[in-house]
């Protein structure tokens, strides 16, 4: 599977939201929940850190009002989780995996493999080189310090596939790593 790391981050590159900079509902258009659409109609699985799987169980299986797609995305998407501990992921379809033998694995799977959210894991995948390609929604903000998906481990040289500004002030940036 191509592995595909998808993250909301801000202009500074902090994808870490512990500062409170994000907030889907205040910056959110058609196009940009269209681009979002898109995305997840080429994702074959998803890939989550324990956190954030927790967070979206206890979340998106409840949403019944959801209008972008995102709820019944995630309730019927083959589901990921990397976790030592989560015993019993409670939302299926799930695969609790152990460590990152287990995500190189799927990588001889046909399709593509969505990754969002989930620093750590995110940080892994690329201190590993398992990332092919990196959509950043960068928004308007900058926060000045936090985690971003590059770890301290060097370098990454990317080539651009697409950017795209939405009306919300969001611009997507996609890119493929080059290898």
């Amino acid at each position: 599977m191509e592995i595909v790391l998808t993250e909301n981050c801000t202009a500074d590159g902090v994808v870490d939201m512990a500062a409170g900079w994000f907030d889907p509902g205040e910056r959110t258009d058609d196009e940009l929940v269209a681009a979002v659409r898109e995305h997840m109609a080429g994702q074959d699985a998803l890939l989550l850190g324990r956190s954030t799987f927790e967070a979206f169980r206890s979340y998106w299986p409840n949403q019944t009002d959801d209008t972008t797609g995102i709820s019944d995305h995630l309730n019927r998407v083959r589901k990921y989780v990397l976790s030592t501990t989560l015993q019993d992921p409670g939302w299926a379809p799930t695969t609790i995996l152990r460590d990152l033998d287990e995500v190189k694995a799927l990588r001889d799977q046909p399709g593509q493999l969505g990754v969002t959210g989930s620093i750590s894991v995110a940080q892994q995948l690329v201190a590993a080189d398992l990332v092919d390609r990196f959509r950043l929604f960068v928004y308007p903000v900058l926060v000045g310090a936090g985690a971003g998906v590059l770890p301290d481990t060097g370098r990454l040289d990317l080539e651009l596939v697409e950017a795209r500004a939405f009306p919300s002030g969001v611009t997507l940036l996609d890119y493929r790593r080059r290898r």
